[in-house]
């Protein structure tokens, strides 16, 4: 007796079709929702914010444990 996922499964019996693939992605591209041009700059402007935020966070951190450090050896 099969499994219950392998007899969900559709038998493929065409092996790949080129078209298909191809149509196929098509179809899913025509689904995605693209962002506005507003959106990615507004974005993009808050991940290099945080980038540079956590950066900044991270050096002095570094520079303390390093500060504490040659104060103890």
């Amino acid at each position: 007796m099969a499994k219950k996922s392998e007899a969900e499964l559709p038998e493929n019996t065409n092996g790949f079709s080129l078209g298909n693939f191809i149509q196929g992605t098509k179809e899913e591209l025509d689904k995605v929702v693209w962002p506005s041009r507003k959106q990615i700059v507004s974005e993009s402007a808050a991940v290099l914010l945080m980038v540079a935020l956590s950066a900044s966070l991270i050096y002095l951190v570094d520079g303390l444990f390093g500060w504490a450090a040659k104060q103890v050896f």
